[in-house]
């Protein structure tokens, strides 16, 4: 059974920072699945945040991210990091992080569907 646990989230003004850290633990040799961030805003559908291959050579970012978060993971620790710099109103909401269901998947995982085990979220507030 694969346990992630989320942590890092907060209250912040915009234009802060946050780093987020999921933490895996189970079974799995996490070291051989891409991992992800996903967000869920209040009223809204879980969107995809960026995502990070197995061997962290491969990443990709929602267009709303993009230059001003960055994803980084160490595998020694099953540890995966989210680094959010000039945040906005619109980052409010609760992330979560996932596994790939496919180990060593030749393309980046992105979509919700390709990830099979989810975190309990950690809530990110950032006021105007």
């Amino acid at each position: 059974q694969v346990l992630l646990v989320e942590s890092g989230g907060g209250l912040v003004q915009a234009g802060g920072s946050l780093r987020l850290s999921c933490a895996a633990s189970g079974r799995t040799t996490f070291s051989f699945y891409t991992m992800g961030w996903f967000r869920q805003a209040p009223g809204k559908e879980r969107e995809f945040v960026a995502s990070m291959s197995w061997s962290g050579g491969d990443t990709y970012y929602a267009n709303s991210v993009k230059g001003r978060f960055t994803i980084s993971r160490d595998n020694a620790k099953n540890t995966v990091y989210l680094q959010m710099n000039s945040l906005k109103p619109e980052d409010t909401g609760v992330y979560y992080c996932a596994v790939d269901r496919v180990p060593g998947r030749p393309r980046l995982a992105t979509g919700a569907a390709d990830f099979g085990s989810w975190g309990q979220g950690t809530q990110v507030t950032v006021s105007s």
